[in-house]
């Protein structure tokens, strides 16, 4: 009777401690995954940021140097 509860508390020990490593693994697994959307998200806003700014400079370039061009020509 002793060996057979001490089986059982083993297994229950073990059970136990195999579900809190999965816990673990899992929310890991989740805070990696979160943190890698987060860096994911930064850079399409960063880069869609930088595509903008971009656009704009060379609006305006574009503007001015007609600007010019019209100037030369009056």
């Amino acid at each position: 009777m002793e060996s057979k509860l001490t089986l059982l508390l083993a297994l229950a020990k073990a059970k136990a401690k195999a579900k809190a490593k999965a816990k673990a693994k899992a929310k890991a697994k989740a805070k990696a995954k979160a943190k890698a959307k987060a860096k994911a998200k930064a850079k399409a806003k960063a880069k869609a940021k930088a595509k903008a700014k971009a656009k704009a400079k060379a609006k305006a370039k574009a503007k001015a140097k007609a600007k010019v061009k019209t100037i030369i020509y009056v």
